[in-house]
C-alpha cells in the first residue's frame, strides 16, 4: 500500500531570521516544503531554497486565506502541514506519518507561543490538512471544512508574539482585521482579535470596546472564548474598571472551574484592587486573591485547555502566593 504524500506548506516574507530554523525542523518529517513568498526583500527566498523547499511567489493581496491556498495548491500533497517561518516543530514530528495513515480529518495541533522570558502561551489550532482542503478570511483564516477536528500528537514552538516583534504585525494585522469585519460585521473571533490587538499595543479603552462586542458574539462553547474572557477582564483591570472586571468574573465564573488561567486572572484582579483600595486590603482583597491563586494549584497545569499559559496551575501560581503572604501573616499576628 502506498504511504500518503506529506508536505509542509508556508507563506513567507522577510522571514531571513527565522526560515532556516523552521524548514530544517520540518524537513525530516516531510517528502517535500513550499515556501510562498509574497513579497520579500532580504535573503528569505535563497534561504529557503538552500534548504530544501520550493520557493514560489505572489503577489500579496491582503487575503491570507488566499496565499495559504495558492501554497496547498503547489505542495498538491494527501496532507499537508501549514506552518508559519517563526514557528517551528518542538515535539511530535515522528508520529505525523502514522497520524496521516487514517482517514481524512482536520488535524489540531498545538502551538506553545513564547510571550516573555519562558511563559508559553498555547493554542490549538487546525494546521495538519487533508487533501482537498482549503482555508477563508482575510486574516487569522480559518480551514473551511466541515471534517471532523481531531487534536494531533504535534507541538509546535512560535516567537513571533515577543515583545520586539509583535509591534510590526500589529501594524499589519490591524488594517486587515479592520476590513474583514467590515465584511462580517457580527464575527466574533475577529472582534476578539481585535481586542487582543488593542490589549497588547496598551490600548485599554478600545481593548474593552472590542472585547464587550466579541463576548456578546460569542457562543458559549466557541473554543475562543476562554481566551476571550481572559483577555476581556485583564483588560478591564489594566484599565481600573474593577468593578466591571469583578462583575464579569462572576458571570463567567461557573464556566471555568477547571481552569487554571481563570483563576490566575482573578487573583490579579483582585491584587489590583487590593493596590487600588488599600483600607479594604487585608480585610478583602488580598485573601480573595490568595483563595483564587490556591484554586490554581488545585486545578492544575492544564495545556489541554485553548489559551493556557505554563505555570498558572503551579510556580506562577506559587510565586504570587509568596508575595503576599508576609502581609497575611502579619495581619494575622
Amino acid at each position: 500500500m502506498t504511504r500518503p504524500s506529506l508536505a509542509a506548506a508556508l507563506i513567507v516574507r522577510n522571514e531571513a531570521r527565522c526560515l532556516k530554523r523552521c524548514l530544517d525542523s520540518v524537513a525530516p518529517w516531510v517528502d517535500r516544503m513550499v515556501a510562498v513568498d509574497t513579497g520579500s526583500t532580504d535573503a528569505t527566498p535563497g534561504i529557503g531554497r538552500a534548504c530544501g523547499a520550493t520557493v514560489a511567489t505572489f503577489d500579496w493581496i491582503d487575503d491570507f486565506a488566499a496565499a495559504r491556498n495558492h501554497a496547498l495548491s503547489i505542495a498538491d500533497a494527501d496532507w499537508t502541514l501549514v506552518i508559519d517561518a517563526d514557528e517551528w516543530i518542538a515535539d511530535g514530528g515522528a508520529g505525523l506519518r502514522d497520524w496521516c495513515s487514517g482517514d481524512p480529518r482536520i488535524g489540531v495541533v498545538a502551538i506553545d507561543n513564547l510571550l516573555t522570558g519562558k511563559t508559553l502561551h498555547r493554542n490549538w489550532i487546525s494546521r495538519l490538512l487533508p487533501r482537498g482542503t482549503w482555508f477563508e478570511g482575510r486574516i487569522h483564516e480559518q480551514v473551511a471544512s466541515g471534517l471532523a477536528r481531531e487534536r494531533c500528537p504535534l507541538v509546535l514552538g512560535h516567537d513571533g508574539y515577543v515583545p520586539d516583534r509583535i509591534a510590526t504585525k500589529s501594524a499589519r494585522n490591524r488594517p486587515l482585521l479592520l476590513r474583514a469585519l467590515a465584511e462580517r460585521p457580527d464575527d466574533g473571533y475577529l472582534l476578539k482579535q481585535l481586542g487582543r490587538d488593542a490589549e497588547v499595543a496598551g490600548e485599554y479603552d478600545a481593548a474593552n470596546d472590542w472585547y464587550a462586542r466579541a463576548l456578546d458574539r460569542t457562543p458559549a462553547d466557541a473554543n475562543w472564548r476562554h481566551e476571550l474572557v481572559l483577555g476581556a477582564i485583564s483588560s478591564l483591570a489594566a484599565a481600573r474598571r474593577f468593578d466591571e472586571a469583578t462583575a464579569l468574573a462572576d458571570r463567567e465564573f461557573a464556566h471555568w472551574q477547571h481552569s487554571p488561567d481563570f483563576f490566575f486572572v482573578l487573583g490579579n484582579l483582585m491584587l489590583d484592587r487590593a493596590v487600588a483600595d488599600t483600607a479594604q486590603a487585608i480585610g478583602e482583597w488580598l485573601p480573595l486573591a490568595q483563595g483564587a491563586w490556591e484554586r490554581c494549584l488545585a486545578i492544575g497545569e492544564q495545556p489541554l485547555l485553548e489559551g493556557s499559559v505554563a505555570g498558572r496551575g503551579s510556580h506562577l501560581a506559587r510565586h504570587n502566593l509568596s508575595l503576599i503572604a508576609p502581609m497575611l501573616r502579619a495581619h494575622a499576628a
